[in-house]
């Protein structure tokens, strides 16, 4: 019997420390690790997506001002392409200073101090869950959206997308990368090959698919102001979800880990700067124009290929990508909230890992807690929209802000200018969160501005919670040396048998002296049970007093817990052990033919008394007479 109350312990590797050269060596564990190409399809899916919505939503916001306005799409994209440039740079250092992974939360731990890495951690939590509500139903108004007649079953389509990533996840990361290493190469392929052919192209080569859609441009309007600028800048930053996700699971990565992951950080950077730039191009080469029902993406798909099987590749390619995208935050929020279990943040189980190197706990939280969203919203993307993407902007923010205290502090060659750039990221991205918030507060924002500080109250309750359990177990202090008390084992029992031998035998061996229990009843046909019991036990006669304890009702848990209160208090000192025998049948169906007496003891014992618990299984066997 082993009782553990530590907590779990910190990776051995400190931040900074160098890692094992690249060998190409993989050993046991390595092999539920990730590469970098696996990782770019394993954590990149949400960023890779975002290019289906955040070009869409610079072009929403700017088509209120009508025609003139579409005109700014390609400098506010190629300031977004600058912030993306910003937040890869800087997401590289994070991985090189923080190689047990965390990102803005393991920057803000360090630099800023608990609390604001409390609410770094909220706010990633909250995009991690977001996202994969987010990414599920969009994917699935993909699918309706062609197959009209399944849009009243979306909420159940949705939940059987969840099942499937979920399942995958529960395999390991590098099953799930190796499972959508083919969706994200086809997604980034044809968006690729979508602005190579369109770049050549002096004019659409269809417009069939926004023909008959009502126009969503604006009228009238020949000025564009600062605030629609910002509002359309705050909107496309929605493409930059997901770039953190590389920073947040290095430890998921082979060895040199921190290597692999700034490879990935960097790739991962480059694809999605090339398709957003790429993309805006195409919007502004085909006078594109919003329209309603018809994604731009679709109509961008439509202008370079035309409307022939291209044009429905890239529209399946987009549908499967959206759907899985909500990988990203499988393979991220694990690995955080078993830094915040290590930290004593949330309950330790979070830092455990099942045989294939996944945190099976986390994953099941996160898959449950986005089944709960995904049924609220009823399947629809725009109920959840905007509550999306407000909090990677707070992670972001407080990641670039701690890093100019990092560089500050560590001042290596050239750190000015690293601390300069993490400065304007740090004003960029907060100006992004407090627009963001602004515009969409009335839209849903308020329940993440009231959701980040009960997330941050329920780490502290936890975190109170295990420092009062350490005062009490004397966690970190040198413990007086052990001695040996008396020790009284007491065994219930109901009748004779091989088990109530081998039960008596154990507890024996185990303490000074033994008493043996048994409940008795005051009904005619108990009295008889009992009489027959103390019969046989004087003609069986084992060396261990029967003690008889009496119950008006037919309760066994509370007088044999009664018992044991009493036996501790007459004798202060002793240690009190109950020993329940029970049987473990052969099969598992057999199980429900079991009268649960040694649960029901043990929960009683458990509640009412201080005395150690030890359950003796008896396996049965097919073979055994």
């Amino acid at each position: 019997m082993a009782i553990h109350t530590g907590k779990p312990t910190a990776a051995a590797q400190g931040p900074g420390q160098e890692e094992p050269p690249d060998t190409g060596a993989v050993g046991a564990g390595d092999r539920h690790k990730l590469t970098a190409l696996q990782g770019l399809a394993a954590l990149s899916l949400d960023a890779m997506a975002s290019v289906a919505y955040g070009p869409e939503s610079i072009v929403l916001v700017l088509a209120a001002a009508g025609a003139y306005g579409l005109g700014f799409t390609l400098p506010v994209t190629l300031a977004i392409a600058a912030l993306l440039a910003v937040l890869v740079a800087s997401y590289r250092q994070v991985i090189a200073a923080f190689p047990d992974g965390g990102g803005s939360y393991a920057v803000a731990k360090k630099h800023l101090g608990r609390p604001t890495s409390l609410v770094a951690a909220a706010s990633l939590i909250l995009d991690y869950v977001l996202n994969v509500a987010v990414s599920v139903t969009a994917g699935v108004a993909a699918l309706t959206s062609a197959f009209p007649g399944l849009h009243g079953e979306r909420v159940w389509i949705c939940l059987a997308v969840l099942v499937l990533v979920t399942a995958v996840n529960l395999r390991g990361v590098v099953d799930s990368a190796k499972a959508f290493l083919v969706p994200t190469a086809l997604f980034v392929g044809s968006v690729l090959a979508m602005i190579v052919v369109g770049l050549f192209r002096d004019g659409p080569a269809s417009t069939a698919s926004a023909a008959g859609h009502a126009s969503a441009l604006g009228e009238g309007a020949t000025t564009v102001g600062a605030l629609l600028l910002l509002k359309a800048f705050a909107a496309g930053c929605s493409a930059l979800t997901g770039v953190e996700a590389v920073a947040n699971a290095v430890p998921s990565f082979r060895a040199p880990a921190a290597r692999r992951a700034q490879r990935t950080e960097v790739a991962l950077g480059a694809l999605l700067g090339i398709m957003l730039i790429g993309l805006s191009v195409l919007i502004g080469r085909f006078h594109l124009q919003p329209v309603e029902g018809v994604t731009v993406l679709a109509q961008l798909a439509d202008a370079s290929f035309g409307h022939n099987a291209a044009f429905y590749v890239v529209q399946f390619a987009t549908m499967v990508l959206l759907a899985l995208a909500a990988n990203t935050s499988f393979g991220g929020l694990p690995v955080l909230m078993s830094l915040l279990a290590r930290d004593n943040h949330l309950p330790h189980f979070f830092a455990l890992k099942a045989d294939r190197q996944v945190h099976r706990h986390g994953v099941v939280w996160l898959a449950l807690v986005s089944a709960v969203l995904l049924v609220f919203s009823g399947g629809d993307t725009n109920t959840l929209v905007p509550l999306f993407a407000i909090g990677v902007f707070v992670g972001f923010t407080i990641c670039q802000v701690g890093m100019v205290r990092h560089w500050n502090a560590e001042r290596p060659k050239g750190w000015q200018t690293k601390a300069a750039l993490n400065g304007l990221g740090a004003l960029l991205t907060g100006v992004s969160a407090v627009v963001v918030t602004g515009t969409k507060f009335t839209e849903g924002a308020w329940m993440i501005v009231l959701a980040l500080p009960l997330i941050v109250l329920g780490f502290g309750c936890v975190h109170r919670a295990y420092a009062e359990i350490g005062e009490r177990l004397e966690l970190g202090r040198v413990p007086q040396p052990p001695h040996r008390a008396r020790s009284l084992v007491v065994v219930p029992v109901s009748g004779l048998s091989k088990l109530t031998c081998q039960a008596l035998t154990a507890a024996r061996s185990l303490g000074d002296e033994v008493l043996a229990v048994t409940v008795t009843h005051p009904a005619p046909e108990d009295r008889r049970t009992t009489e027959a019991l103390r019969r046989d036990w004087e003609l069986w006669n084992p060396g261990v007093e029967l003690v008889e304890v009496a119950s008006d009702t037919r309760s066994l848990g509370r007088p044999v817990s009664e018992y044991v209160r009493k036996l501790a208090q007459a004798h202060p000192g002793a240690q009190v052990t109950v020993l329940i025998p029970e049987t473990e049948p052969a099969h598992l169906w057999q199980r429900m033919l079991q009268n649960q007496r040694g649960s029901v003891v043990a929960h009683a014992v458990r509640r009412d008394t201080d005395a150690v618990i030890c359950r003796l299984r008896f396996r049965i066997t097919d073979g055994a007479r």
